[in-house]
C-alpha cells in the first residue's frame, strides 16, 4: 500500500521506499514504452510458469529481462547463456527490488534468424538420443502393395507422385491422408496422418511430402512432434519435403530422404519392366542351379555306386561262395574216406546220412546270399528312384508356378479401360469397355451385361 509523503516545513519532501519507487516507474514507463536492446545471455533461467528469467549485457553494464509465458510460447528457440539476442519490450520497474527491467514481447538471435538457431538446437536434441542413427532405420519393402501419402489434397505434389507411380507401376494402390503442409496446425494434422497409417495397417510405406519454399513455409516439417512421430513410426517413412537443397529435421529422422516428391515416388517402387527383367534373370539363375544340382546328384550316384562298401559287399559274397564250395569239397572227402573205412556202420546209419541233403544245404545257402544282393540292388534302385522324383517334382513345381502356365489353362485377366483389375462383376458398368489378357493375346471387349 502507497504511504503517503511526508512535508517537514517548504524547503524538503520525503518520499517513502514505495512511493519513491512508484514515481521512478511513472517517469520510467511513458518513456521507454518500445525499446530494442542488443546483449548477450547470462543467468538464463525458466521458472516452472513458463516465464523466463535472464540477463542481457555488454562490456560495462547489465540489464534484468523477463519473458512472459504469453510471449515465451511463440518463440521458435530456446535463449541460452552466451547466445547474443535482439530483445523488444517496455521498460519497467519490479518494486520488490527495486531494480528496473525490460519486459520482453520478442526476441530473435543477433545475426542468426530465430528459425534457423530452433533447427540448430533440435538437430543437436534428437542427434543426441539417436533419433539420426543409421542402425534405426528401417528398409523399403520391395514391391508395396499400397503407399500412404500425407500431403495437401490440391497441391502439385500429389499429381506428381501419381504420375511417377503410374508410370513406372501402375498395379500399386495409392492412399492419400490430406494434411495442411504450412502454417498453424500443420505439424498436427502431419502427425495425424502418419499415426493413421500406422493403426489401420492400410499401408506398407509412407510418403511424406509438399513442395519447396522458405524455411518458414517448411517449418512444419521441422517441429519436434513430427521427427518423433516419423521415429516411432513401425511402418518406413521417405521424407521428401521441399526442392534438393532444402533440408528438413524430418528429412534426418525419416527412413530414407528424397529430394522431391517425384523422386519419392521413383525411390519407393521400381519400374515394372526391372522387376520382369529381373525375374527372368533370376530364372535364367535357377536353370543353371538346377541342371548344376542335377550334374552333381549324377557324379555323386556315381561315386556311390563306386563306393568301396559296395564292391568289399561283392568280395564277401564270392569269398564266402568259395569257402562254401572248399567246405563241400571237405566235407565229400570226409564222407568218402568214412564210408570207406567204416562201411557198416555206414550201412547202419545210412538212412540219416541220405537223409541229410548236403547239396540242398549248399544251395539253401546260395539262394539266401541271393535274396540278400537282391535286396541290396532293390535298396539302391529305390533309392535312385525316390532321387529321380523329387528331381522331378521340382521341375514340376517350378513350371506350375509360372504365371504363363496359369493362363495357359484358361483363365483369363480383365482389366477396366483404365488398367484396373476386375475382380467384381459390380466393378464393370454395362455398355463399358474391357480388356481381356489371354495365354497367348489380349481381346478389346465391350460389358453387354452382368451378373453377381
Amino acid at each position: 500500500m502507497v504511504q503517503a509523503a511526508f512535508d517537514f516545513g517548504t524547503s524538503r519532501r520525503i518520499y517513502s521506499v514505495t512511493a519513491l519507487t512508484q514515481e521512478i516507474r511513472r517517469l520510467l514507463e511513458p518513456r521507454f514504452p518500445d525499446v530494442w536492446v542488443e546483449g548477450e545471455v547470462s543467468n538464463f533461467r525458466a521458472a516452472g510458469s513458463g516465464h523466463l528469467y535472464f540477463t542481457l549485457k555488454d562490456a560495462t553494464a547489465q540489464l534484468r529481462v523477463v519473458c512472459f509465458r504469453n510471449q515465451a510460447r511463440y518463440l521458435k528457440f530456446k535463449p541460452q547463456d552466451g547466445v547474443s539476442l535482439i530483445a523488444r519490450g517496455s521498460l519497467s520497474v519490479y518494486e520488490p527490488r527495486g531494480e528496473y527491467q525490460l519486459v520482453a514481447e520478442y526476441l530473435e538471435p543477433a545475426g542468426l534468424g530465430a528459425l534457423q538457431l530452433a533447427f540448430e538446437q533440435l538437430k543437436q536434441k534428437l542427434a543426441a538420443e539417436g533419433l539420426f542413427d543409421a542402425a534405426r532405420k528401417k528398409p523399403l519393402p520391395l514391391l508395396p502393395k499400397t503407399i500412404g501419402v500425407v500431403t495437401s489434397p490440391s497441391g502439385a505434389v500429389i499429381r506428381d507422385i501419381l504420375r511417377v507411380l503410374k508410370r513406372r507401376f501402375h498395379n500399386v494402390n495409392i492412399l492419400l491422408y490430406p494434411a495442411r503442409v504450412q502454417g498453424e496446425g500443420a505439424a498436427q494434422e502431419i502427425v495425424e496422418g502418419i499415426r493413421y497409417f500406422n493403426r489401420s495397417g492400410t499401408a506398407e510405406v509412407l510418403i511424406v511430402a509438399r513442395g519447396g519454399g522458405s524455411i518458414e513455409d517448411l517449418w512444419a516439417f521441422n517441429e519436434e512432434i513430427v521427427a518423433r512421430a516419423i521415429a516411432a513410426s513401425r511402418l518406413p517413412v521417405i521424407s521428401a519435403v521441399g526442392h534438393e537443397t532444402d533440408y528438413t529435421i524430418a528429412d534426418f529422422v525419416a527412413d530414407l530422404r528424397a529430394p522431391t516428391p517425384s523422386a519419392a515416388a521413383e525411390l519407393v517402387v521400381r519400374r515394372r519392366q526391372d522387376f520382369e527383367a529381373d525375374l527372368k534373370d533370376r530364372e535364367r539363375r535357377m536353370g543353371q542351379t538346377m541342371r548344376l544340382r542335377f550334374s552333381e546328384f549324377r557324379r555323386r550316384l556315381t561315386e556311390l555306386a563306386m563306393h568301396h562298401a559296395f564292391q568289399t559287399i561283392s568280395t564277401r559274397l564270392a569269398a564266402r561262395a568259395q569257402r562254401i564250395d572248399e567246405i563241400e569239397t571237405g566235407l565229400d572227402r570226409g564222407l568218402y574216406e568214412r564210408v570207406r573205412h567204416a562201411r557198416e556202420k555206414w550201412l547202419h546209419v545210412s538212412s540219416g546220412i541220405l537223409r541229410f541233403d548236403f547239396h540242398g544245404l549248399v544251395d539253401l545257402s546260395r539262394g539266401r546270399l541271393g535274396e540278400i544282393e537282391v535286396k541290396l540292388y532293390t535298396a539302391l534302385a529305390r533309392y535312385l528312384d525316390e532321387r529321380q522324383n523329387r528331381v522331378a517334382h521340382f521341375e514340376a513345381v517350378l513350371r506350375e508356378r509360372n504365371p504363363l502356365v496359369i493362363l495357359g489353362r484358361g483363365y483369363s485377366i480383365a482389366r477396366t479401360a483404365d488398367g484396373t483389375i476386375l475382380r467384381d462383376a459390380a466393378d464393370a458398368e454395362v455398355g463399358s469397355g474391357i480388356n481381356v489378357k489371354l495365354a497367348r493375346g489380349e481381346l478389346d471387349a465391350t460389358v453387354l451385361g452382368k451378373r453377381p
